[in-house]
C-alpha cells in the first residue's frame, strides 16, 4: 500500500482525472475572457502588472498554481495558497470614475475569479466530450471549494453544485461590463505579441484556439464583448473535434511539458494514480457521497 500524500484532491477525485485533459488550456483562455468582464476584478490585474508585457508569464503561473494544488502534495498546495494570499493582501486597485481604492482580495472579487475558472473548466470539458455525469459535475464544483479556501475564501460561501454556480452568475451579471481593461484583454488574446518567427503559428494555431475559447462563452458575454458567436451546437461540434485531436496526442508526451506536475504525482503515488477519463465512468458509483470539501 502506498502511503504517499495524495494531495488536496487525490486520485479518486473528479478534479484529478479532469485536469489531466488537454482541453484545460482552452478552458483557461475562456476563463480569462470571462474574468475580464468584471471591471473591479480586472482592474486588479491591469493596475498591478504589465499585462501585455508579462501575459505569457501570468498564464503559465496560473497553470502552475492549478497544477500544484491539483497534483502536488498537501504541503505544496498550502504553500502555493499562502503565497497567493500574501501577494493579494498587498495589492490595491483604483476605480478611475470614483477614485475609490480597494483591495484585490475582497471576497466578492476572489469569488468571481474562482467561479469564472470553475465554470470555464467545467463547461469546456463537458461540451468537448469529456465524460462527466451531472453528479460528477456537482462533485467537481464542490471539490473546488477546497481550492477557494486556499486563495482566502470561506468554502461555506462558495457554490457547491453546478446549479448553485449557475445561480451565482445570474446574481452577478448586473455587475459585468466591457470596460477598457476588458477590451485590452480581448485585444491581447486575439493578437498576442510574439517573436516574428512565431507569427505564422500565431495566425494558424493561437487565433483559432482563442476564437474557440471565446465562442464557448455564455451568450451574455458575447453580447458584452459585442462580437457574435456561432450557434451553441456549432461550437459544441468544434469543441468535440478539437478535443478529439488534442486527446490523440499521447499523454506521456503532453505531460513532459514543464513543470511536469502529473508525472511527479505518478512517481509519488504509483502508476495507478494516472489521470484518465475512463476512471470517472468506472468510479461513478463511488462518487455518490459528499465531496471532500464538505467533509
Amino acid at each position: 500500500m502506498n502511503d504517499a500524500d495524495p494531495g488536496l484532491f487525490g486520485p479518486r477525485s473528479v478534479t484529478w482525472q479532469m485536469h489531466g485533459d488537454p482541453m484545460m488550456w482552452i478552458a483557461g483562455i475562456r476563463a480569462l475572457y470571462l474574468q475580464a468582464l468584471h471591471p473591479r476584478a480586472v482592474r486588479g490585474v491591469t493596475q498591478n502588472s504589465d499585462f501585455r508585457r508579462d501575459a505569457w508569464g501570468r498564464l503559465l503561473r496560473t497553470a502552475s498554481f492549478v497544477g500544484t494544488i491539483t497534483y502536488g502534495t498537501t504541503a505544496a498546495a498550502e504553500q502555493a495558497g499562502a503565497r497567493v494570499r500574501k501577494i493579494h493582501r498587498t495589492l490595491k486597485a483604483t476605480d478611475p470614475a470614483t477614485g475609490e481604492t480597494y483591495g484585490i482580495d475582497e471576497p466578492a472579487l476572489l469569488l468571481w475569479v474562482h467561479c469564472a475558472e470553475v465554470d470555464s473548466y467545467l463547461q469546456v470539458q463537458r461540451r468537448s466530450g469529456f465524460p462527466l455525469t451531472d453528479a460528477q459535475a456537482d462533485h467537481y464544483v464542490d471539490e473546488h471549494r477546497a481550492g477557494a479556501r486556499l486563495v482566502g475564501l470561506d468554502p461555506a460561501k462558495v457554490p457547491a453544485t453546478a446549479a448553485a454556480l449557475a445561480a451565482y452568475f445570474e446574481r452577478v451579471r448586473p455587475e459585468l461590463a466591457l470596460g477598457p481593461e476588458a477590451s485590452d484583454v480581448d485585444d491581447f488574446l486575439r493578437n498576442p505579441p510574439v517573436h516574428p518567427l512565431l507569427r505564422p503559428a500565431r495566425a494558424l494555431v493561437w487565433r483559432r484556439v482563442a476564437a474557440l475559447a471565446y465562442q464557448s462563452l455564455p451568450p451574455y458575454a458575447h453580447a458584452l464583448y459585442g462580437r457574435p458567436a456561432p450557434p451553441p451546437a456549432t461550437v459544441d461540434r468544434r469543441l468535440r473535434a478539437t478535443g478529439a485531436v488534442l486527446r490523440a496526442i499521447p499523454d506521456r508526451l503532453r505531460w513532459q511539458l514543464p513543470p511536469g506536475h502529473i508525472l511527479k504525482a505518478m512517481a509519488r503515488l504509483g502508476p495507478g494514480s494516472r489521470p484518465a477519463a475512463y476512471r470517472l465512468r468506472r468510479e461513478a458509483a463511488i462518487l455518490d457521497g459528499p465531496g471532500r470539501a464538505q467533509r
